[in-house]
């Protein structure tokens, strides 16, 4: 069972190429912190921007960093059912733990296409698999009806990266789902109320830049504290909104480059911050890091 703080780590770039040691630094601070498991090559990591063979080194790189530390979730998700597929075939071949696939884009498939499509990578690997479930971006939503027969015919799906902002949609999932299967928030601000309803953890775009606070904040929840996570929830609430103030990855690796940790790059079509929105995030870390020493 997949429970606790999974980081959807940022892809560094040092001159349009990725930063190696950079990425490494990044995945030992995420360790030392107590991280559960990382994220390489999802939204955070840039996914849609990087080639074939730059999605494979960011995963292997990712595996040799970790040395099974931690758990290494890869991004594996396609629009098309044969690049998955090959995708995540890729990522058992390196190593990974497991594989996050993000429900198809563009094409809109129907319910039974999505379960065909989430069906067939299941058959072709033994990996333990993460759906994800983000329909703002995705522009279709999978049903907990799907996630239900999935989970129930696929034991190695295992979990769900739910992004659709719905409290709702996270109580029928817990309710209804197999025993085993988790719940996993995908919106930092929506962790608390996700997991007062039975969610068991986050992967987090936050944590990128505070590992120590996010992991401590899910396993003080886990373990009965709900006080004291509402409390670090409450300190953390304004970086929660502002790191999305732009389009997610801009605003982390605009605050990661602020501290020295590499460079702000991106690729296009993503761009550098506005001044306006850059001063507004700097403020909100500025009184952050006050806060928490």
């Amino acid at each position: 069972m997949l429970r606790g703080t999974f980081t959807a780590l940022v892809t560094p770039f040092k001159d349009d190429e990725i930063d190696e040691p950079a990425f490494e630094r990044l995945i030992e601070k995420q360790i030392a912190a107590g991280i559960n498991g990382i994220v390489p090559v999802g939204t955070t990591g840039e996914s849609p921007t990087l080639s074939c063979g730059e999605r494979h080194h960011v995963i292997e790189l990712a595996v040799e960093t970790a040395r099974g530390r931690c758990q290494v979730i890869a991004g594996t998700g396609s629009n098309s059912t044969r690049d998955a597929i090959a995708h995540t075939k890729e990522a058992e071949t390196i190593g990974a733990d497991g594989a996050l696939l993000v429900a198809p884009y563009y094409n809109k498939p129907s319910q039974e296409g999505l379960f065909r499509h989430f069906a067939a990578i299941a058959e072709a690997t033994s990996l333990q698999l993460v759906l994800y479930n983000i329909p703002g971006r995705c522009g279709v939503d999978i049903a907990a009806d799907t996630v239900v027969r999935l989970a129930e015919k696929y034991p190695k799906i295992v979990a769900i990266k739910e992004a659709s902002g719905s409290v709702d949609r996270v109580s029928e999932l817990v309710r209804r789902a197999p025993d085993g299967f988790s719940v996993l928030s995908g919106d930092d601000s929506l962790t608390l109320p996700f997991l007062s309803v039975g969610a068991v953890g986050v992967v987090s775009v936050v944590s990128n830049l505070f590992p120590k606070e996010i992991a401590q904040f899910v396993r003080l929840f886990l373990e009965g504290k709900a006080e004291e996570a509402r409390r670090i929830h409450a300190r953390f609430y304004p970086l929660f909104k502002d790191l999305f103030c732009e389009p997610n990855p801009v605003p982390a690796k605009t605050a990661l480059a602020w501290r020295g940790a590499m460079t702000s790059d991106v690729r296009l079509p993503l761009c550098e911050m506005t001044a306006a929105n850059a001063a507004r995030l700097r403020a909100t870390l500025e009184s952050l890091e006050r806060e928490t020493g």
